[in-house]
């Protein structure tokens, strides 16, 4: 078999033994090709396999050339929140009523990807005829063929990258570029062009500006040269003008290209010199990828790649119309049960599409952009951004907890700084929570949510300093504000607001109430009562600005009813601009006292473990690769902070690492050198990730290519499943998260936390331990241990030396 098709697939692309097996058809030059998923027109709803580099990945259009509304849409979402997404369906093809034979006898119409992926397996089948069959197969292999298809795919007018990927298949097209084709590496896509718009959306809705969080885009390396490859040294920036030298761009990349393909991410902001350029920057980007010799041959295989930059820059927006979105504390489906936020929704039980201002949350995006904002993108701790240059944070159904950090630095901010804060949450309930268990046949184990839509627990924690916290209660129901017809879909309300804070309520019936006392008034028809929803708060001379919601459906459009975009607007004038709606404003919503209401403050779940899922618990405060590149590797801006791990109460500590204070901690998520035994199938779709994985996938790479890896490793028992394997610590987590897994750290170098026959480590150290105490210390004794035993074994031997000679010399006298 050279040739597969899959018109199946599924969100998981954290299922460990399908995409291994994967790999392994791929890297036996078995061409796989799979339908993106019938999830459209919904983004960030890619399926496995379709989403891996390594497979060519399918989506549907009709015979209009106008997507179909059943494709599913990219960005992947495998790197999110620490990276971004990589352009997914490769390409596109018709797959809406095509004609096609019953079981039984005569024709009928199908649609879907399942029928636009068989379409391109045949277009697989056809060119891969035209080579000569003695060649062939040197020839053919998954990036070739992949080469072939999106370099002759014909680009679609109107869809943009994320729903057509390189365009229409073009048998003709591809058949010119296959005949004449040398094994080779490139890039795809080959070009990033910020004004083709709508295809280069999002990049080409919002400009750089300095300042800015860094723009990442990830792109795809495909080496037709062999399984293997390393790119050879850094990538390098080369402008067409003196203007260029204005764009700083770091790279993360795949060292270890594994199976065919690896990724290139570009990390771009503008230099401070460029805040008031207004422009184009053009250049090219260069590396050089590096392949084993193919039977025959001596030399290496060597193939310059070239990646074409076209961006739009613009001076640096007012402080009032920048907004930065929280990413960081996002976590969704794979790899914890993170229930759906409306649970009304019956079809769908789980929060996988992303949530993200590219995937689910594009409308709103779009929105934003046009009413004049500039949204960016944070996917590192709140210490690793200056508040003086935004004039809101967008926290919107965040899951994850926050450092004590970035408690302390968020209350500063808002109070002393000028930060606009609005948050848009979601239901937490812990009986329903429990109630949405259920037993996974495939992992034979049970999967019960992790947290609810939103993690109240720790968002009110986040904002305890104000005074504010959300409730239990799970309400629905339509009602209107502000003229405006609104939907609540499984939203919490306010349990406790401050005196002088204007709070709206409407009347709601809490579906998931399940004491006595509701059921009572269930029976009599009395279920309906008023809950505060919509919270404003503005102090200290209208300098502390914030707003809260319950519910953040209506920003999302993977379950919207009706869009709230009006009511964001009008808190971003408010919290931005300190622009008053009356409506929203009015005396009569206003508080007299304080609100609160007892008993209604939801507690941690103590039977999950969060942990396997967080990038809080039990991790470095740490500014990752999306940070701006002053504070890589630090803890932020503020001085103040250390190299700090959130614990809960009752949460074991078995992932903890420490960092030297002022030194880049060892994380697990730092590809600038990405290990040997890496899992490139996963390496290059987690830009700024690291995923170091052995065992089968690299059974067939020789001793000498295994002499490109430096693995970090970490031993690890699976209760009762396959025995001993080695896997990077984050891969262990990510892979694994329901399993029962005891840990074992290896002695690995440059290791932090070494344990020193156990008296240094502790799950409390709040203090980095020094490097000295962990190297140099025990280095020091042992040299003195060692030259005390031979000053001592020295003397011995010269004693029993002039022991020898007096014997002699006695003996001669006798």
């Amino acid at each position: 078999m050279n040739v597969l098709n899959l018109s199946i697939g599924g969100p998981d692309y954290l299922d460990r033994p399908f995409v291994e097996k994967v790999w392994e058809l791929t890297a036996n030059k078995i061409i796989m090709v799979s339908a993106i998923g019938n999830d459209g027109p919904l983004y960030g709803t890619l399926n496995n396999p379709a989403d891996q580099s390594d497979v060519i990945g399918v989506g549907g259009i009709d015979y209009s050339d106008h997507i179909a509304s059943f494709s599913s849409r990219g960005m992947t979402t495998w790197e999110i929140p620490h990276g971004y997404g990589r352009i997914k369906p490769d390409v596109v093809a018709y797959g809406r009523e095509i004609i096609g034979s019953k079981i039984s006898t005569g024709c009928k119409s199908l649609s879907g990807t399942s029928v636009a992926s068989p379409v391109v397996a045949g277009v697989v089948c056809l060119l891969a005829s035209v080579i000569p069959e003695n060649i062939r197969w040197d020839i053919l292999n998954p990036a070739s063929m992949k080469q072939a298809l999106v370099e002759g795919a014909a680009k679609l007018g109107g869809p943009n990258m994320f729903e057509q990927g390189a365009g229409r298949v073009d048998l003709l097209e591809s058949y010119e570029i296959l005949i004449k084709y040398k094994p080779r590496a490139s890039i795809f896509p080959n070009i990033l062009d910020f004004t083709d718009c709508p295809y280069s959306w999002p990049f080409c809705r919002q400009p750089l500006y300095a300042g800015a969080m860094p723009v990442i885009f990830n792109a795809t390396i495909l080496n037709g040269m062999g399984v293997i490859g390393y790119v050879e040294s850094e990538p390098r920036w080369h402008p067409f003008d003196e203007v260029g030298n204005l764009l700083s761009i770091h790279f993360t990349y795949s060292n270890v290209i594994w199976p065919w393909t690896g990724y290139l991410a570009l990390h771009m902001q503008i230099k401070d010199e460029g805040a008031q350029f207004s422009g184009l920057i053009e250049g090219n980007i260069t590396f050089t990828v590096v392949s084993p010799p193919a039977k025959g041959e001596n030399n290496l295989r060597k193939s310059l790649c070239t990646l074409s930059l076209k961006l739009k820059v613009m001076p640096t927006p007012p402080r009032s119309q920048r907004i930065l979105w929280d990413q960081f504390h996002s976590i969704r489906y794979p790899p914890g049960y993170i229930p759906r936020d409306s649970l009304d929704v019956k079809n769908d039980i789980l929060d996988w599409h992303g949530d993200h201002p590219h995937t689910n949350f594009h409308g709103m995006f779009d929105m934003l952009r046009d009413a004049g904002y500039y949204v960016e993108i944070l996917g590192s701790p709140f210490t690793c951004f200056q508040a003086s240059k935004y004039g809101t944070l967008l926290l919107v159904d965040l899951e994850d907890e926050f450092f004590k950090e970035e408690i302390d630095k968020l209350q500063d901010d808002v109070k002393n700084h000028g930060l606009g804060l609005i948050v848009f949450a979601d239901w937490y309930n812990v009986e329903t929570m429990v109630k949405m268990k259920f037993f996974d046949d495939n992992t034979r184990s049970w999967w019960t949510p992790a947290t609810g839509g939103a993690n109240i627990p720790a968002l009110n924690d986040l904002l305890k300093p104000f005074g504010i916290a959300f409730g239990d209660t799970i309400l629905n129901g339509a009602f209107s504000l502000v003229g405006e017809r609104s939907h609540y879909a499984s939203g919490t309300d306010i349990a406790m607001f401050p005196e002088g804070g204007f709070v709206h309520r409407f009347s709601f019936e809490d579906n998931y109430n399940n004491s006595t006392a509701h059921n009572l008034l269930q029976a009599a028809g009395m279920v309906k009562a008023e809950y505060p929803i919509l919270g404003i708060l503005e102090l200290r001379d209208r300098s502390t600005r914030i707003a809260v919601y319950g519910d953040s459906n209506c920003l999302d459009t993977s379950h919207m009813v009706i869009n709230c975009y009006w009511l964001l607007r009008k808190l971003l004038d408010f919290t931005s601009q300190n622009i008053q709606d009356p409506m929203l404003f009015a005396p009569s919503s206003r508080l007299a006292s304080p609100l609160v209401r007892d008993g209604a403050f939801p507690v941690r779940r103590e039977d999950v473990n969060l942990s396997t899922y967080s990038s809080v618990i039990n991790r470095e405060l740490v500014c990752r690769n999306d940070a701006r590149f002053e504070v890589l590797g630090a803890n932020g801006y503020d001085s103040h902070a250390t190299w700090r791990n959130r614990k809960l109460p009752g949460i074991p500590n078995i992932f903890l690492e420490q960092s030297p204070k002022g030194t880049k901690p060892s994380m697990p998520f730092d590809n600038t050198s990405v290990s040997s035994n890496s899992n490139e199938g996963m390496s290059n779709v987690f830009p700024s990730l690291e995923s170091d994985l052995t065992d089968e996938k690299t059974k067939a790479i020789t001793e000498n290519e295994k002499t490109l890896f430096n693995p970090t490793m970490v031993d690890f028992e699976l209760g009762q499943s396959q025995g001993l394997k080695k896997v990077d610590k984050q891969s262990l987590e990510i892979f694994f998260p329901q399993r029962n897994i005891s840990v074992n750290i290896s002695r690995r170098r440059h290791h932090t936390k070494m344990d020193l026959l156990g008296w240094l480590n502790r799950d409390e150290l709040d203090i980095p331990m020094l490097v000295a105490v962990q190297w140099l210390a025990p280095v020091i004794l042992c040299i003195t241990g060692f030259i005390l035993g031979l000053s001592f074994w020295r003397v011995r031997q010269k004693r029993r030396r002039r022991g020898r000679k007096g014997t002699v010399r006695s003996s001669i006298l006798l």
